[in-house]
């Protein structure tokens, strides 16, 4: 019998995340588009990102029919943050576009199905690119990355607020994130956690 969940963070119910999810408030619009296969994944931070934003709007799907009235948002300058050819710096970017906040469309999933994302959306792959700097090392320690500079959708959010939204930071945006990685240790066991990710040899 499955656990009971909660209807809002989709934790169970005795691991519910609700009270440490903040509602932050930001000029910037998010759209996060989440492939269906990352609904039901232990983390979700799409979600939970989500959750945590005022302006931020998650779609689930692999192809989006309404996608353009979710792009045409009025008084918003889409761009998607996805690496790629032509790709800019997001705080390139946005001196460019002056005042005018960004719609910044993320796509959840793997590299791979983020790429089919695009590839079912011609919008999608049409918009402007803009990425991250490189090097940044993400807070998930469970789980080794793909590549250099990899990050949860989460952590990417809130890296990019916090470089659109300067000077206000939205770490607050990252403790559920941290307390489901917390949570993760616990029910390992820290001495399983430190010998199988932190490379340990522990004495008996």
């Amino acid at each position: 019998m499955s656990r009971p969940q909660c209807p809002r963070c989709c934790r169970p119910l005795e691991r519910c995340l609700c009270a440490l999810i903040p509602q932050l408030h930001s000029r910037t619009r998010l759209l996060i588009l989440q492939h269906p296969s990352e609904v039901k994944h232990a983390l979700n931070t799409a979600r939970l990102a989500a959750l945590g934003l005022c302006n931020g709007e998650l779609r689930v799907g692999e192809v989006f029919e309404d996608l353009p009235a979710l792009l045409a948002q009025p008084g918003y300058r889409a761009c998607l943050l996805f690496p790629g050819e032509g790709a800019q710096a997001l705080a390139h970017y946005a001196e460019q576009v002056g005042e005018q906040p960004l719609l910044l469309v993320v796509p959840d999933g793997t590299w791979r199905k983020a790429r089919k994302l695009l590839h079912c959306n011609p919008l999608l792959a049409a918009l402007p690119r803009v990425t991250l700097a490189a090097g940044l090392q993400s807070r998930y320690r469970l789980r080794k990355a793909p590549m250099p500079g990899a990050l949860s959708t989460i952590e990417a959010i809130a890296c990019a607020l916090d470089i659109l939204e300067a000077p206000q930071r939205f770490d607050a945006l990252l403790q559920p994130f941290e307390a489901l990685i917390e949570g993760q240790i616990d029910a390992m066991g820290e001495q399983t956690y430190r010998r199988n990710h932190l490379g340990e040899h522990l004495d008996s």
